[in-house]
């Protein structure tokens, strides 16, 4: 178990297992109803977001679409608990203020190497900590 320091951007504390993008996010190019990644040649193309802690550099799209791609997602019950970005950009964090996930921002470099797709995440924004708690395998 390891703790890091960060940088709250919306409020509140979730857990759940770490799904990593090397790619910025456009929520409209994900299936609400799935929860799936479905823009072609994105790294996580074909893996649910729905539930997890979602780590990425930041969003990418129209103020519109981003808004309310996060919105369906939530409203079919598939939005991520958590987020973690490198980039913060007021579209995701109004958008997440106002559908309430928690985001945090600027984490030691450290934590990105620690960091494995199979690790379990606690997001506390409130204290500004995240915790990396154990495999999701045990």
């Amino acid at each position: 178990m390891e703790t890091f320091t960060c940088h709250k951007i919306a409020q509140g504390m979730a857990k759940g297992k770490a799904l990593v993008s090397k790619d910025d996010i456009c929520f409209y190019m994900v299936d609400p109803k799935t929860g799936v990644v479905i823009e072609k040649g994105h790294d996580l193309e074909g893996q649910s977001i729905a539930g997890t802690v979602l780590v990425f550099p930041g969003g990418k799209g129209s103020s519109v679409v981003q808004a309310d791609g996060l919105y369906q997602l939530q409203r079919h019950g598939n939005a991520p608990r958590a987020m973690i970005l490198k980039h913060a950009d007021t579209v995701i964090v109004a958008s997440a203020i106002i559908i309430g996930i928690p985001v945090v921002s600027k984490l030691p470099e450290k934590f990105y190497t620690a960091l494995a797709p199979d690790h379990f995440l606690s997001v506390d924004a409130n204290r500004h900590t995240v915790t990396i708690e154990r495999r999701t395998d045990g």
